[in-house]
This record gives structure tokens, sequence and C-alpha cells, in this order.
């Protein structure tokens, strides 16, 4: 994974040079609009409850059924690719294929396209990787995310955007491929940048399936923790500085919208977890993008690990994040 070591920096010294950075910019890393929500979160919709059934079940094919899902198991990883075409399919998309190869192996990443009315050549990207990590069945990491693309392709289908949505699922996300040109986002960009794509913003979903109620649940890499609550039951959406309007506009709208709490973060990359998913590969090309996440190496016990399994998920959490989102993605796209 991405760390300051990979820049050869320092700790204290980022510590230092965002310290001055929030300083100098009056907070704006920081202070984002709106407010999270506090208290009690309300009952769930009924449409809330469909969608954390439909969460859960996305999930189980993905992290127990099919299982770790990488290049090493590569038929797995194959049987994960062929279950989210088929789940777009269904749902009466056109599904593209983006494949390319690693060795004698073809690798793919999957699309579905919602076509924009009025302003029908800017693209809103959402979008998250399936692959797991080695020795690891990915139920949160990130079978968490490629269910909440397939349930957002479901919620959006049969709305008339201005802006046309891309939903996608991503392969190779993690190592050996995480930051590299063969991570399957960076293929994508590439090939987005190549055609000339106006990609107006990207949405990374990345690892959100778990909350804790538990004061000391959330940690934060330095000096973050002076900003933040301590405890893991918010969703984070954190970017680049670049994308900062972005993330302004994404975490309003999503406070406005909707009962949940909700913490966001402009920082710069070297920043360990900034850059931690495929938003990465959408900054390389200069494309404004932003993570959604509930910052799971700083929160959920099993990051990385065999026992993120489907039951370590909170399905109920994730149906009020995506449905958020949903919401969001609305008025990004200008629904």
């Amino acid at each position: 994974m991405k760390s300051a070591a990979r820049h050869g920096v320092p700790v204290a010294v980022i510590c230092l040079m965002i310290l001055v950075i929030i300083c100098t910019t009056g907070g704006c890393m920081t202070i984002m609009p709106g407010r999270s929500h506090k208290g009690p979160l309300p009952p769930l919709t009924e449409e809330e409850t469909e969608l954390a059934k439909r969460l859960r079940q996305h999930v189980t094919v993905l992290a127990k059924d099919i299982g770790e899902r990488n290049t090493t198991h590569y038929k797995e990883l194959q049987h994960a690719a062929a279950y989210i075409e088929k789940e777009l399919g269904a749902q009466g998309y056109a599904v593209r294929k983006e494949p390319y190869r690693i060795g004698e192996r073809e690798m793919v990443n999957i699309e579905a396209e919602l076509k924009g009315t009025s302003h029908a050549e800017e693209i809103v990207v959402v979008g998250a990787h399936y692959d797991s990590v080695a020795g690891a069945p990915g139920a949160n990491d990130n079978a968490s995310g490629v269910a909440a693309v397939l349930e957002l392709a479901r919620l959006l289908r049969d709305q008339k955007p201005a802006r046309t949505v891309r939903l996608v699922a991503f392969v190779n996300e993690e190592p050996p491929w995480f930051l590299s040109e063969e991570m399957g986002s960076r293929v994508y960009t590439r090939g987005a940048r190549k055609r000339g794509d106006k990609i107006a913003g990207m949405l990374s979903l990345e690892t959100i399936g778990y909350y804790s109620d538990a004061h000391g649940s959330q940690q934060y890499p330095a000096p973050f923790s002076s900003f933040y609550p301590d405890t893991g039951n918010f969703i984070g959406m954190v970017s680049n500085l670049p994308s900062c309007n972005l993330l302004r506009r994404v975490i309003r709208t999503f406070r406005k919208t909707t009962p949940f709490p909700s913490e966001g973060l402009a920082a710069p990359d070297v920043v360990p977890g900034i850059g931690w998913s495929d938003h990465w590969s959408f900054w390389q090309e200069g494309y404004p993008a932003v993570m959604i996440t509930d910052t799971a190496p700083f929160r959920y016990p099993y990051y990385h690990d065999a026992q993120d399994t489907p039951d370590k998920l909170d399905y109920e959490r994730m149906a009020r994040v995506t449905a958020g989102v949903h919401r969001v993605v609305q008025e990004l796209s200008g629904e």
C-alpha cells in the first residue's frame, strides 16, 4: 500500500507540512459544508430495508460463494467478473468490457453506462474494485463497494440524468498491482484520457461496510486525530487538494439529504490513506475524484485478513450510505 515512505518523506515532516497547510488555508482541508448527523439514526425506510438485503446477497456471492479473487486465484477472479456482468446485464444495461493482458492472462474492467441528455459529453464515474487481496475473501475490501455499485445501477436505471453516468468495476486494485500501470483503474483512466473523455467527477467506493459505536474504535494518520471523532460510526469522504471542490459538493449533498454521520478531508496524497484506491488513478490524469470509505485500515479489525467475511458487515448502515450516494450521484449528474 501507498505510504509516506514511498515518497521518502519522514512522518514528522509530513505532519508539519499538513499543519502549515491547514493554518494557511483557513482550515479548508478539514472544515466541510453542512453538518454531520448526530444522535440516533431514523428507522430504515422500506426501500432501505430491501436495499440492505440485496447488498448482503451481493457480498455473500462475492466473498463467500466465490471467495478470494485475484491473479493468484484467477478462476475466482473470472467468476466475480462474470457475476458483475450478469447483474448489470439483468438490469438492462449494455455492458462494456475493457480487457487487457498481464502475461498470458486477460484482465477486465466492466462498465455500464447511463447516457446523459442535455450534457451527455460530461461524465460522472462511480466505481469499485472487485479483486481481493491475497489471503482474504474481501467482504468489506471490496465486495461492499462492488455491491453498492450494482445497487446504484439498479437505482439509477430508469432515470434520465443530464450528464452521463458510468458504473465501473475495476480489476487489480490490490498488490502487486496497486499504484502500478497494470492497476485496472489506471488502464481505464489512460484509455479515458486518450479518448478525450470529459470526466466531471469520480466516486470511488472503497470498504463501506464496517461501523462501530465504541469510543476509540477510529484511528487516524497523524495529526488528524485532533480534528476528527474517535468513534468509527461515520462514512468518510476524502480527496486530494485539486479535487476539493468536488469533495465539498459531495459531502454537502450527502449531509443535506442523508441522516448519517459523515466526515470529509482534502489533503495531499502523501498522507497515508488519501490515495489508497482507484480514485488515485483518476488523479494521475487530472480528473477530480473522491473516495467514499469507512476508512478500513484505521477502523476495521479484519482489514486484509482471512476473517474479512460477510458476517462482519453492517448491511443496514451500508444501505443508508448507498442510498445517500445515490442522491449524491443524482445531484452530480443533474437528474
